[in-house]
């Protein structure tokens, strides 16, 4: 802990201070009930000696040693919000999310998980949306307009037919050009894969969050392609691996151009499994974390914790607050002992 003002702790001089003065006063108030022959009033005025009268005083004094405290502005290492921070959210929309094996379904679990993120995230922290499945689509610019990024979130839809499929790599780089042109980078959306690639570290605090519940199999770019953009250009990439392997789904039909690796059609039902490695390796490669999501409780949890730590950076939060109202509290609690051992009238 380092404190705004130190010099404050020195107000902490009057705890000792106070403990000096109550002490003088009660030798004072022994010698001064010792004058009386009348034991009874001896005994009322000596109050007894029960140990309990000390605790108002003791909470008393704990409430001005907090406030001495908080007026030194004390500050606590934590994550902080950065200002300049951006996450780009990228959502698989190809045809194996309409799969229920993770409940109610695979989108609408992610769904569900990215709006406790947004709950979660910083407000200041900009976020984007980009939704693929055989290309990639920028839903929303980076904003700090969470409510629009959750609006666009909702009104996401599979992708069925000739713009099926999952292309993982192509997803990545639409991601990336996104994040530069969020940290200033002119035309970023612009550019071709090889100038993005090319383009170094970006500007300013750029993260991805990326879901798929699938293998690649559409785009031009491989998966780890589209990693090795992303690292060249500074962003990391959190990764979350939606999906059971090889679990029996109800109602779940591809048509033409689906995800490849489960049919439609009557008794052949069957999810495409995810494709963990690959997510886990582009992870690995770019500074990021990677999540398995076999059920909606697992991708919450990983969307939660992502919220909470995306877009922050080490620093010093200061709680000046918090010792403050930790004050007032305990002045409470001394006031509310003191009145209940205070002498009652007959």
């Amino acid at each position: 802990m380092s404190f705004g003002s130190p010099w404050m702790l020195s107000s902490l001089a009057v705890v000792p201070l106070a403990i000096a003065l109550y002490l003088l006063a009660e030798r004072r108030r022994m010698r001064y009930a010792v004058r009386y022959t009348n034991v009874d009033l001896v005994a009322s005025l000596a109050g007894g000696r029960s140990r309990m009268r000390l605790v108002p005083p003791v909470i008393l004094l704990l409430a001005v040693a907090t406030l001495c405290v908080a007026s030194a502005r004390p500050r606590v290492h934590a994550l902080i919000a950065n200002d300049r921070a951006t996450i780009i959210l990228v959502l698989d929309v190809s045809g194996s999310m309409e799969a229920n094996d993770v409940r109610p379904t695979r989108l609408a679990a992610a769904q569900q998980a990215i709006h406790t993120f947004l709950d979660r995230v910083p407000k200041r922290v900009r976020v984007g949306l980009v939704l693929f499945a055989g290309v990639p689509e920028e839903a929303t610019p980076p904003t700090t307009d969470h409510a629009l990024v959750a609006q666009a979130v909702d009104e996401a839809s599979i992708v069925q037919g000739g713009f099926g499929g999952t292309a993982i790599g192509d997803a990545l780089a639409e991601a990336v050009k996104v994040g530069l042109a969020s940290a200033g980078v002119r035309d970023a959306r612009a550019l071709t894969v090889d100038q993005a690639a090319s383009r170094g570290p970006a500007s300013t605090l750029v993260s991805i969050l990326f879901l798929s519940d699938g293998h690649q199999n559409r785009g031009t770019l491989q998966p780890l392609e589209g990693a090795a953009i992303a690292r060249r250009a500074g962003i990391p990439v959190f990764t979350v691996a939606l999906g059971t392997p090889g679990r029996a789904i109800t109602n779940f039909n591809f048509g033409s151009g689906g995800n490849g690796g489960a049919f439609g059609g009557p008794g052949l039902r069957q999810a495409l499994a995810p494709d963990p490695r690959t997510l886990h390796a582009i992870a690995d490669a770019t500074g990021g974390e990677f999540f398995p999501a076999k059920t909606a409780g697992a991708v919450h949890d990983a969307y939660t914790k992502l919220g909470s730590s995306l877009g922050r950076v080490p620093g010093r939060s200061e709680v000046t607050v918090d010792f403050t109202l930790g004050a007032a509290a305990l002045l409470l609690l001394a006031g509310v002992l003191a009145a209940l051992r205070a002498p009652r009238l007959p």
